[in-house]
């Protein structure tokens, strides 16, 4: 099985626990404004078979460690779940951690199929109501629902990541909406803010494409660091 591959990342620390290589597929339906590789969307990318990426993975295996692994990104790798399942199937008989990073977008019998081989989700939770959902990512909201209850009814671990964006959803009913919302998956292992940055507006601009949000101001590690205090204070309440 080929899959379009955008890109690999040898060593990243970012995208799951521990060291990891990733794989950026192509392909991405959803338009958030604040999408920071637009380089993704289009499905056109140079082909690749699962075994020929799996041969990659195993020269970095050693620096995996216990917790480290591999990392499948995007885009979105739900578009290419054979794929995705395929490569996941190889890495697990390899002895190799899997991470799922995804919008949660998709065919959800395809998505079922990847998630027998995977270790870990990452999922984004970009707005705690539909409107924002259909107005900033031109998607679904309870596609995204129904992928997360999948993974909590296949008891796959989970990391809820949430992009904030000064003056799009930063307001602290809305940052304690979204950690309401992730609260409620048992599999929830973690809740992830990550701060809004512009550093994507030369992608942009190479691609003679506008960057909605070029004028809107970053998000400070200050402010992730305040919002993640106060979720946890509202927790001890």
């Amino acid at each position: 099985m080929k899959g379009k591959i955008h890109s690999f990342q040898s060593l990243g620390a970012v995208d799951g626990p521990g060291l990891r290589y990733v794989v950026f597929l192509q392909g991405c339906t959803l338009r958030c404004v604040y999408c920071h590789n637009p380089d993704t969307w289009s499905m056109e990318g140079q082909e690749y078979e699962a075994e020929e990426i799996v041969k990659k993975i195993l020269r970095y295996k050693p620096y995996f460690g216990e917790s480290g692994g591999v990392t499948v990104s995007g885009g979105e790798p739900l578009l290419q779940w054979r794929f995705t399942a395929e490569l996941f199937q190889r890495l697990k008989s390899e002895g190799i951690h899997t991470a799922l990073d995804t919008a949660g977008i998709g065919d959800l019998d395809g998505a079922r199929l990847v998630l027998r081989y995977t270790d870990l989700v990452l999922c984004d939770l970009k707005f705690s109501d539909s409107e924002g959902y259909l107005r900033y990512c031109r998607g679904n909201r309870n596609t995204v629902l129904s992928f997360l209850k999948l993974t909590q009814e296949m008891q796959v671990p989970l990391w809820i990541r949430h992009v904030v964006v000064p003056s799009l959803n930063d307001r602290e009913e809305d940052i304690l909406k979204i950690a309401e919302q992730a609260s409620v998956f048992p599999n929830l292992q973690k809740l992830e803010l990550l701060p809004f940055r512009t550093l994507c507006t030369a992608k942009y601009d190479a691609l003679g494409l506008e960057f909605p949000l070029k004028n809107c101001e970053e998000c400070t590690d200050c402010e992730i660091e305040r919002l993640n205090k106060l979720i946890e204070e509202h927790k001890n309440r």
